[in-house]
């Protein structure tokens, strides 16, 4: 087999990327302390990051950066100061969310290479497309993908010269990722930031199944999928764990590491896999990547497995029984504790020690030798210190005497101690053989600087910084802020004859085949404009194109960009929807210049303050919704096989057709969540408040084009019924401004919060 399978490791501190290392990871991500979607691990300082890039590339090793947040308008000075320090480093990749920074990468920093967060929620053909247009070198896909999907969307890829990358062990979360709002909503810390607080884990009062964790998968691992992982031509196997540390790291990566090198030398797969129970583990599924989900997905303990399945493998039933194989297991856990601490030991990634010495004498050339030694650089085979790394560089003319300006100590000093950065700490700067009162230009000083620059940074021209670049904020094309509504059930159709503004119709995330139920909606309803949900899938995407073709509506919401991306194509025009996760003005611009966006909604995540500065492109619009049900999250996962039970032995295709249930879920603290199944939907849970912000019709009248409000009934659970009619008109007397409107509003809506509001994201 000739094709490199990249084994991707998980690093959350300095200790697990070496563990990673030396288990035979082929790359490794991790994160710094900022823009990173796991702030829970300890991750790397930018010394350290440099430092593990040198050990790193020293054993064949990669290195991936972890940027897969969304970014906040204040936060773009410190964005662009660090990846001006990132692109003179020897990074391999940044992993990336937030759609600003692709366009941020593709203008500024064109050496860095982009790969695609599984935060994008990347699940159909063209959403790949779009994403190698805005620069990604490599995607990964949504770990709910089965493997045909898998393989049909590494096959797009390749076209697109994009590689592909798929989760095959690690924690499994029940939502689609990018499209969870729990931890933001219940606790004001976002997924989206890398502050999920995993609510998917609680403990939630028993269910009528009798769970009390009825929301927690079990781990994945695709151990004994790897021939069908790389007969369908995936690139990258990615270990999930940073927050795991060294043991985990070591012992998963080592287990993989045999399981590839044995299939590709032998065909055969090593039938063993013991050893991945003996770290932390919450039992195994493969569920996802087979399609065949079924309940026994789900487990009801969150916490560690690995002890349970001691007890198992040696049939412990009696006191004695369970002691000794629990005694086994902490035996070996602190034999894996001694071989990682060993193995690892005398890796060191402190900084370099650089000395320079400098001579030249009259007529002869000024020469900066340049001496490079780690300070406990040691070999793993035979612990030997390395000889220290040399190099010279001279003046391209003879030093003269010196005339009015001398090139003395401290001319030098200045220019030559800025190498004393995260790469490199100054030891010794001899200047013994440098004569006095000898002068070269200083032109040609700095060109002896950027060329020791060059060898000290491996051989790379260093990159000359990059100023942050001051947007123009667009005035609103007209003077005006309009309202619009979003409906779900087409006896709502009566509303368009009450409101001059836009009126959206949502679509299911399934269809049925070849069925123009929804494509004769819209060829009836022309006023109607098609607002289409975040994941489509397979057939289900196909058959959201047909009904592009079919009706050709002159504008569209999309929350998914494939189906953005296809719109575009066939010239209709359309609008960003909230589930896309716009946060900054740049990605407004990804949006625009790489998507023919006419306009987008802005998260409903952010708050007044981190709004604020957000500018609008030229002739584009921005938008809000200000009444909602506020969605936690969304799952291809069965939410009632644990709650209230089903027949059904697994999913199957009529499920998102047929299914139309409804329950709730209630957490220790007594809040019961709403738990909402449309017929074509996925399942979704649902806060218990209603999304309510009056506020920001008056804060920002000006900023935005369009208000929206959701009459869907969606998620609303066991909440009153609010009659449509009077809702809609008292929301047309807030945007005209009446001030009676927003007493009247809190009466009708009882449960409601404008949190997200108030609190944003935290940093």
């Amino acid at each position: 087999m000739s094709r490199k399978i990249e084994l991707l490791a998980p690093g959350g501190d300095v200790n697990a990327v070496k563990a990673a290392i030396v288990a035979g990871a082929n790359a490794v991500y991790c994160g710094l302390d900022t823009f990173n979607a796991r702030n829970r691990a300890s991750n790397l300082s930018f010394d350290e990051l440099n430092g593990a890039l040198r050990l790193a590339h020293e054993y064949g090793c990669e290195i991936f950066l972890t940027l897969n947040v969304v970014i906040l308008e204040h936060e773009m000075g410190a964005l662009f100061k660090l990846l001006n320090q990132l692109v003179n480093t020897t990074l391999d990749g940044i992993i990336v969310q937030d759609l600003g920074l692709f366009n941020i990468v593709k203008k500024h920093f064109p050496t860095l290479h982009i790969h695609a967060s599984t935060q994008l929620t990347t699940h159909n053909e063209s959403q790949v497309e779009f994403l190698a247009r805005i620069g990604a070198t490599r995607v990964n896909l949504s770990r709910e993908l089965n493997l045909t999907e898998i393989k049909i969307l590494t096959d797009v890829a390749h076209k697109c010269d994009v590689l592909t990358e798929v989760f095959v062990h690690g924690a499994l979360c029940i939502a689609f990722s990018g499209q969870c709002y729990s931890s933001s909503v219940s606790v004001g810390n976002s997924g989206n930031r890398g502050r999920c607080s995993q609510a998917c884990r609680d403990e939630y009062e028993p269910t009528a199944m009798g769970n009390k964790h009825p929301l927690n998968l079990k781990d994945n691992s695709a151990y004994f999928d790897l021939p069908e992982l790389v007969a369908a031509g995936v690139d990258s196997l990615k270990v999930e764990g940073r927050i795991k540390g060294a043991n985990y790291v070591h012992t998963v990566i080592d287990s993989w590491r045999k399981q590839i090198d044995t299939f590709v030398q032998t065909g055969n797969l090593i039938e063993d896999d013991s050893s991945l129970y003996k770290v932390f583990n919450r039992n195994f599924t493969n569920k996802f990547l087979t399609g065949d989900m079924t309940k026994s997905m789900f487990t009801d303990n969150p916490r560690d497995h690995s002890f349970d399945h001691a007890n198992e493998k040696n049939n412990a039933i009696s006191v004695v029984q369970i002691y000794d194989a629990q005694q086994e297991l902490s035996t070996q856990k602190s034999e894996i504790d001694s071989l990682v601490k060993k193995k690892i030991e005398f890796l060191d990634i402190s900084k370099r020690e650089l000395s320079l010495e400098f001579t030249g004498q009259l007529n002869q050339p000024f020469t900066v030798n340049i001496i490079i030694e780690d300070k406990n650089d040691i070999t793993l085979s035979n612990k030997n210190a390395k000889e220290p790394l040399r190099f010279e560089v001279q003046s391209q003319m003879p030093m003269q005497i010196a005339d009015k300006s001398v090139v003395d100590i401290a001319a030098i000093d200045k220019r030559f101690k800025t190498f004393s950065n995260a790469n490199f700490e100054i030891k010794n700067m001899d200047y013994t053989n440098l004569g006095d009162n000898l002068s070269i230009p200083f032109k040609e000083l700095a060109r002896i600087k950027k060329q020791v620059a060059f060898l000290l940074n491996e051989g790379k021209d260093v990159i000359a910084q990059v100023e942050l670049p001051k947007l123009v904020n667009h005035e609103k094309a007209e003077n005006i802020t309009t309202l619009s509504i979003l409906i779900s059930d087409i006896k709502d159709a009566h509303l368009c004859n009450l409101t001059d503004g836009d009126v959206y119709f949502k679509l299911p995330e399934s269809f049925r085949t070849d069925n123009d139920k929804y494509i004769n909606v819209f060829l009836e309803h022309p006023q109607l404009i098609p607002w289409f949900p975040a994941v489509l899938i397979g057939k289900d995407f196909e058959e959201a194109v047909r009904l592009l073709e079919v009706v050709k509506p002159k504008l569209i919401i999309s929350n998914n960009t494939g189906v953005a991306y296809k719109a575009v194509q066939m010239g209709i025009d359309w609008i960003a929807g909230p589930l896309l996760n716009t946060t900054n003005s740049y990605a407004l611009l990804t949006l625009q210049e790489d998507l023919n966006a006419k306009g987008a909604f802005i998260s409903n995540e952010i708050n007044k303050q981190q709004m604020r500065s957000i500018k609008r492109p030229n002739k584009f619009k921005m938008m809000y919704s200000i009444y909602h049900p506020i969605l936690m999250m969304t799952s291809r996962q069965c939410f009632f096989q644990q709650t209230v039970g089903c027949k059904k032995p697994r999913i199957d295709a009529s499920c998102m057709l047929s299914c139309k249930k409804e329950t709730t879920v209630t957490n220790v603290k007594g809040i019961s969540f709403a738990i909402d199944k449309q017929k074509g939907g996925y399942p979704s849970i649902y806060n218990h408040e209603q999304f309510l912000n009056m506020d920001i019709v008056t804060d920002y009248a000006d900023k935005f084009d369009e208000f929206m409000i959701d009459l869907t009934d969606i998620g609303s659970g066991d909440k009153e019924k609010l009659d449509k009619t009077v809702l809609l008109a008292h929301f047309q007397d807030l945007i005209s401004g009446q001030t009676h409107a927003a007493d009247q509003l809190n009466h009708m809506v009882k449960v409601k919060t404008r949190q997200q509001y108030v609190e944003g994201l935290n940093s």
